[in-house]
């Protein structure tokens, strides 16, 4: 990196990278024929001191997911889960009908 800031940039960098491994954010995989990659993207951010001054650089890896074709790279976009209190409800409808729950 050719900025005055080169060595703090890719200290972030590397504690990114580091995070990401050691956090099992991503794991690498061989290829499918028949998938298609996800390019990702580097935002870099200042964090600055109440002076103005910079007190560290933030670096994030971001997925381009807005890339992905729905049907062909992903199908389902939700998680179903019931509320506490309904399945309150139905627990107490097949204790009073006598149905067993599986």
């Amino acid at each position: 990196m050719a900025s005055s800031k080169g060595k703090e940039l890719k200290e972030a960098v590397k504690s990114e990278m580091d995070s990401i491994v050691s956090n099992g954010t991503w794991v690498l995989v061989d290829l499918s024929p028949r998938c298609t990659t996800i390019r990702c993207k580097w935002i870099f951010v200042r964090k600055l001191k109440p002076d103005g001054t910079v007190n560290k650089f933030k670096v994030k890896l971001v997925a381009k997911g807005f890339k992905q074709k729905e049907g062909i790279d992903y199908f389902d976009t939700y998680s179903p889960v019931g509320r506490l209190t309904t399945i309150q409800v139905l627990i107490a409808l097949a204790s009073m009908y006598n149905i067993l729950i599986h």
